[in-house]
């Protein structure tokens, strides 16, 4: 894949295959099989299969050649840029929020995404008080007692953190990055 910011970067050369779950079906424990959350890529249903702790994969001399050749046409999905991109859209409109579409319009490199209590992931990845824009209002949707995403974003001389709660607007605070 392209590096950010180089020439031609979009969301759509940057999609990603699909994936799917690997299974096995429980009179044939050989084959591995493409799960997409509702039957097989060839047709097993729930009932028929055992779900694996790992991801379907097309290559391997034991997928099913239906599921693989299912599995290599299914639809891409977005790259984490366009993802992150799409929940941004949502913030309350102002020129850090726009700094971060256009960065990750560009491919801007995200650092970090994870999902956690809110206080935990504060005290362990972000330093507010390196904060230069949104710094207050990140210190209290950091202090609540419940979960949330939270992406740290690095594009040019700026870091981007973002908290993505459940319910309501994601918030963004911008710092100097490489702190």
């Amino acid at each position: 894949m392209m590096s950010a910011d180089q020439e031609g970067w979009s969301f759509a050369i940057a999609r990603v295959p699909a994936e799917f779950a690997a299974a096995v079906h429980l009179l044939r424990p050989g084959v591995e099989h493409a799960w997409n959350s509702e039957e097989t890529l060839c047709g097993l249903v729930e009932d028929q299969i055992e779900l694996c702790r790992h991801l379907f994969d097309r290559e391997d001399a034991a997928a099913c050649p239906t599921c693989r050749q299912q599995a290599a046409v299914a639809p891409t999905r977005p790259c984490d840029q366009e993802r992150l991109y799409d929940r941004v859209l949502a913030a309350a409109a102002g020129p850090t929020r726009d700094e971060l579409l256009d960065a990750l319009h560009r491919g801007a490199e995200i650092k970090l995404w994870i999902n956690g209590p809110a206080v935990s992931l504060a005290k362990h990845y972000v330093q507010l008080e390196h904060s230069v824009e949104g710094g207050p209002a990140m210190v209290a949707a950091l202090s609540v007692n419940r979960r949330v995403g939270l992406a740290r974003v690095e594009h040019g001389p700026w870091q981007f953190i973002v908290v993505l709660p459940d319910h309501g607007l994601p918030l963004i605070a911008r710092a100097t990055a490489g702190r």
